[in-house]
């Protein structure tokens, strides 16, 4: 059985849609997949059309009877989603993993043990992780044959990698296990300069630990999350579907014994040029042109129910985000003296979201989601920053 774990700590690359669109590839081509949701976002359920409230048990029942010594058979928490597709979902309940762990021995090998039993019953396992580094990415690692990297053609994609390997580097410091590490380009426009460029630079630098196959920008992967279909059902005759297609074969066809440290300290040695470009391609792209469209005139509370992360909108800061079985969201930054009992966000719909609307003068600042007494970075905010104790920081920018 070989398993996949689809890892960047930077959000917004395109992990979920990734997932859910091999593991469906994998079985087109004939494999027994399975999909294994390690976000507690839950997004891989809601992109398969999976209904939340439906989901009983998740892999954080699994995870825990396994830490526990109390293990629950994967196959009770399983959805079928077609011939050869299966997925064991999450929710937000996961997020409260790392706390319920806290001195338990072997937390980090949960996962592990829950895939052995099952390594007769499957050829591909796919790991959605989450977008940040903790013991839900760790449970992923040490249970991963394959590690995919999957890096939007952006230009801050290009710095994202060094967080990456870092994290990484740090794996390969503290266990011995041979893993192949496979760079992704996704969400590519070949319409854009800057696009085209950065591709370059990947294949430059990586093309000897880079798949061939690169995941166009195409509308129709966005239709189909939307519908909860994978793309194999929605539009099989689309370019999304063929780009999977082809990642299927190559991954299927590709070799898994490469040594993970000499891959990444590699990978580390050329980095800096690789931000090094970066910066040239930043500099000698040109503004893009605004272009004039009318738009439809939107009153303040439809703009705000557009979007989930953080927003200034008419002279305020807006934090945004949704967590369905949540009890209580607060929002703990530099600027209320990291206390979060002064900032509780309000629950603004049955579908679990949670809103905040407060004045902040100029300045950068650093916050933390707090989720029923559990802190984590923002999820939908892209940029963070490594605190000192080993987490990440959210960072919001007020002009």
């Amino acid at each position: 059985m070989r398993t996949i774990a689809v890892i960047n700590q930077k959000g917004g690359c395109g992990k979920t849609t990734i997932s859910i669109n091999l593991a469906a590839a994998l079985a087109t081509k004939g494999k027994q997949t399975l999909l294994v949701d390690m976000d507690p976002q839950g997004h891989c359920a809601v992109g398969l059309a999976v209904p939340e409230e439906q989901i009983e048990q998740s892999t954080y029942d699994v995870l825990i009877g396994a830490g526990r010594g109390e293990p629950m058979r994967l196959r009770e928490i399983l959805w079928q989603i077609s011939d050869r597709f299966e997925l064991a979902p999450s929710n937000i309940d996961l997020a409260a993993f790392e706390q319920q762990m806290g001195g338990v021995d072997n937390r980090e090998n949960c996962l592990r043990k829950v895939l052995d039993e099952i390594q007769d019953e499957y050829d591909y396992v796919v790991i959605d992780c989450p977008p940040s580094v903790g013991l839900l990415t760790f449970n992923a690692l040490r249970a991963a044959t394959d590690v995919m990297v999957p890096v939007e053609m952006g230009y801050f994609s290009l710095h994202g990698l060094s967080r990456q390997l870092e994290t990484l580097t740090a794996f390969c410091e503290q266990c011995k296990q041979n893993i192949n590490v496979t760079v992704l380009a996704s969400m590519y426009d070949i319409r854009t300069k800057m696009g085209r460029e950065i591709l370059a630079e990947l294949k430059k630098h990586f093309s000897e630990r880079m798949f061939k196959t690169v995941v166009n920008f195409n509308t129709k992967l966005k239709e189909a999350a939307s519908l909860g279909q994978p793309i194999c059902e929605y539009d099989p005759s689309c370019k999304g579907f063929k780009d999977f297609l082809s990642l299927a074969d190559e991954l299927i066809g590709s070799d898994t014994q490469i040594h993970r440290a000499n891959l990444v300290n590699s990978l580390q040695a050329k980095l800096d040029k690789i931000s090094a470009s970066a910066d040239e391609l930043l500099a000698d792209t040109p503004a893009p042109k605004p272009q004039k469209q009318q738009q439809p005139i939107v009153s303040c509370d439809e703009k705000l129910a557009d979007f989930y992360g953080v927003r200034q909108l008419d002279g305020h800061v807006v934090f945004s985000t949704i967590y369905p079985r949540a009890q209580q969201v607060q929002i703990a930054g530099d600027f209320n003296e990291w206390k979060p009992e002064n900032a509780a966000l309000d629950r603004v719909d049955e579908k679990g979201k949670w809103q905040l609307t407060m004045p902040l003068n100029k300045g950068l600042y650093r916050y933390r989601l707090v989720v029923d007494g559990q802190w984590q970075q923002d999820p939908y905010n892209d940029w963070i920053e490594m605190n000192p104790f080993g987490e990440f920081n959210s960072v919001l920018n007020v002009e």
